[in-house]
C-alpha cells in the first residue's frame, strides 16, 4: 500500500509540475529574471505549494507518523551551517543556469528530454560524488 501510495503521489506531482508550466526550463527562468523580462505567474504555484506544505508538515508532526502509520523522518537540526549555505547556493546556481531542479528533471526525463535526461545524469553524478566525499569525512573522524 505503501507503494502505490507513493506511485500515486509522484504521478499527481508530475501532473501538478505539468499544469503549472513548473517544467519548462524557459518559463522559470523567466521567473528568475528579475532584472529583464520577468514573469511573475510561478509565484501563485509556489505560494500554492508552500501553503499546502505549511499545514500538512504541521498537521504530520502533530500525529508523529503517516497516514499509513510508517515512520516520519523529519530533519531535526535547525543549525545554519557553511554546508547548507553552500548546498543551498549550488542549488540555487544550477537551477538558475539550467532553469531545472530534481522534481522537474525527472518528468523532462521521463517525457524524453534530452536536457531533463542530462540534469538527471548529471544530478545522479553529483549525488554519488556527494556520498563518496561523505564516506571519505566519516573515515577521517
Amino acid at each position: 500500500m505503501t507503494q502505490l501510495i507513493a506511485l500515486i503521489s509522484g504521478i499527481v506531482f508530475g501532473i501538478g509540475l505539468i499544469v503549472s508550466d513548473m517544467f519548462n526550463p524557459a518559463k522559470v527562468l523567466g521567473f528568475l529574471d528579475i532584472a529583464g523580462q520577468w514573469d511573475p505567474s510561478l509565484i501563485f504555484v509556489m505560494a500554492g505549494a508552500i501553503s499546502v506544505g505549511f499545514f500538512a508538515f504541521r498537521m504530520v508532526k502533530q500525529r508523529g507518523k503517516t497516514l499509513l502509520a510508517t515512520p516520519l523522518y523529519l530533519p531535526d537540526s535547525k543549525m545554519i551551517d557553511v554546508r547548507l549555505i553552500f548546498g543551498s547556493m549550488l542549488f540555487g546556481v544550477g537551477w538558475g543556469i539550467a532553469g531545472i531542479c530534481p522534481g522537474p528533471a525527472l518528468v523532462l526525463a521521463g517525457s524524453g528530454y534530452v536536457e531533463g535526461i542530462i540534469f538527471v545524469i548529471a544530478m545522479l553524478t553529483g549525488m554519488a560524488i556527494f556520498e563518496q566525499l561523505e564516506k571519505r569525512r566519516a573515515m577521517r573522524r
